[in-house]
């Protein structure tokens, strides 16, 4: 098995700002999926970027203020049936030390994938749901990222063991390749803000994605289409939840889906819900 590794640059756009984390402005995971998907397809590697599994995002990449590039490091190699492990690395220097971090990890397959037969979008929208929550105040008090962001819009549904909303994905001025061939990152971020907000309803903990078990994009997303999202609680823990999500599109296709987002504190206990989203989460907020 051949390891490899190549240096990439890191352009910082405008509206990474915009998404902060505990006073730090930090690189969204899934800016980080399409910074390893453009990686892997230019380094000729026959893979299926649609496709990937066992992500982990294990340590956020921290954008310096004032900064428009970071350097990092792609490490890949093919697996015994033809997959594709990836890696995002940087390097920090501790004295006379050089150590290599690991950011996120991703596994993309060599063929296309169809994923396991998703709820209908009809199916959640004839649920009752017990509460809703605006998304002007989901980005004002339980997700406060900044406006580029805020993708979340009209009012999140949420039922005892689900959550689904409208997503608008914004018109920015990307431009990459890999909006092309994966989509628009912004509408599956709204969609974990989804799970998010869903997930303080019932921990007392704010949940971030830390990894997932699969994620399988059936048709791009779009900048400046609207989109449906469903979000399934699968399982919870002390510590963790999971989730299914969905992704639909105006005529209630599957764009995406992702299977096994895991969800946990990572802000060492700093961090936790609103008291109101769970004492009022039976009743329509905002």
């Amino acid at each position: 098995m051949m390891v490899h590794q190549q240096p990439v640059t890191i352009t910082v756009q405008p509206w990474f700002r915009d998404h902060c984390f505990n006073g730090k402005v930090i690189l969204p995971a899934v800016e980080t999926m399409e910074i390893m998907a453009a990686a892997v397809k230019e380094s000729g590697t026959d893979a299926f970027l649609r496709g990937m599994y066992d992500a982990k995002f294990s340590k956020f990449l921290e954008i310096p203020e004032g900064a428009t590039e970071l350097s990092a490091l792609v490490e890949y190699d093919e697996g015994d049936e033809g997959e594709i492990g990836v890696k995002l690395l940087s390097r920090a220097c501790c004295k006379k030390v050089t150590r290599i971090k690991e950011h996120a990890r991703i596994t993309f397959s060599n063929r296309p994938q169809k994923s396991d037969k998703t709820m209908p979008i009809n199916q959640l929208l004839s649920t009752q749901p017990t509460g809703s929550v605006a998304a002007k105040r989901i980005y004002e008090e339980l997700v406060p990222f900044g406006p580029s962001y805020h993708t979340l819009t009209g009012h999140l549904h949420l039922s005892n063991l689900a959550a689904w909303g409208t997503l608008q994905a914004p018109n920015l001025p990307q431009g990459r390749d890999m909006v092309k061939e994966l989509g628009s990152p912004f509408p599956l971020d709204g969609a974990m803000h989804a799970a998010c907000v869903f997930g303080q309803t019932i921990t007392d903990f704010v949940p971030f994605p830390v990894g997932f078990a699969e994620r399988i994009i059936h048709r791009p997303t779009r900048a400046g289409a609207q989109y449906s999202t469903t979000v399934v609680l699968v399982s919870q823990d002390s510590d963790e939840l999971v989730f299914d999500l969905s992704i639909f599109d105006a005529a209630g296709k599957p764009c995406e889906t992702v299977k096994g987002l895991q969800m946990r504190d990572v802000s060492g206990g700093q961090i936790k819900p609103q008291d109101w989203i769970k004492r009022d989460r039976i009743l329509v907020s905002g």
